[in-house]
């Protein structure tokens, strides 16, 4: 009896974690940090390859270094025992020949054109990465499905908003003129910052203050780093772009500024994902 009551008590405590392993949950897990490697390379190498389009050549070798990086996440996603999914497998394989066609003729082409075509990609691998989520949704515990949904849904179109405009301005900067097209996008492209800013700072600090022993002590920090750079950059993309007469500023510059909130982004994504990998270990 008394071995029972110890059980119970435990089975309590460890209310968060399952007593035996969940590989669906770490194969997940493993599948859509690869994903998120994908976006972060490809979203690299659209910008920088509108960079270089528009007159900024010192950024051709890291078009190439993000490419192989590109590859490599899709390498990795192929290994894993999720891509045996047929639907999942299906669209990753489409994605992966679109991108490889898409680079050996991309520094050919208008930059506008090569800019909406990765556009195109990242958004069907944004697809992807809620397929994935959805299809896996019935195997991971209640934390994991919540932190999923966060991650697929908000952080990685937050990254990928960031990462238009990221890309979009630093063509601008680099040609020193923009159209009334490009700004109207990038008005769009604020508000979906700030209203992704928003819906990211609210889940996550709803998700954590009920789980506060899963996640590191300075995740409120980051958040609010987050909020911060967030701020900061709508504001120079205001003050640089938006409302100047002469487009003067540093297009490096204002391409490192918007990696540095999507790097942001990506540390509280990669906390998220080590929470459900952990999670998805158990206890024997």
């Amino acid at each position: 009896m008394r071995i029972f009551l110890i059980i119970a008590m435990l089975v309590f405590s460890l209310n968060a974690k399952s007593f035996f392993g969940n590989s669906d949950q770490e194969d997940n897990s493993k599948y859509i940090g690869a994903l998120k490697d994908l976006i972060i390379a490809t979203q690299k190498t659209r910008g920088l390859t509108n960079s270089f389009l528009n007159g900024n050549t010192t950024s051709l070798l890291l078009v190439y270094n993000h490419r192989e990086n590109m590859k490599k996440a899709i390498g990795t996603m192929e290994s894993l025992p999720l891509a045996s999914d047929p639907i999942i497998n299906n669209r990753a394989t489409n994605i992966s020949q679109s991108l490889i066609q898409l680079n050996r003729r991309a520094l050919k082409n208008d930059a506008s054109v090569v800019f909406e075509k990765y556009t195109e990609l990242i958004e069907h691998t944004l697809m992807l990465a809620q397929t994935v989520s959805k299809r896996g949704s019935d195997d991971l515990s209640p934390l994991a499905g919540k932190l999923s949904v966060v991650m697929m849904e908000v952080i990685l179109p937050f990254t990928e908003y960031v990462g238009q405009m990221r890309g979009m301005g630093s063509g601008i900067v680099a040609k020193g003129a923009i159209t009334n097209v490009q700004e109207a996008q990038l008005l769009a492209i604020i508000n979906e910052i700030t209203n992704l800013s928003s819906s990211l700072l609210s889940q996550m600090r709803s998700i954590s203050s009920r789980d506060k022993k899963h996640f590191a002590s300075d995740l409120e920090s980051m958040l609010v780093s987050i909020e911060e750079a967030s701020k900061n950059y709508i504001a120079l993309t205001n003050k640089e772009i938006l409302k100047t007469q002469e487009i003067a500023f540093d297009a490096d510059t204002y391409f490192n500024q918007g990696a540095a909130l999507i790097s942001l982004l990506i540390d509280v994504y990669d906390i998220s994902n080590k929470v459900i990998l952990e999670d998805s270990k158990g206890w024997f």
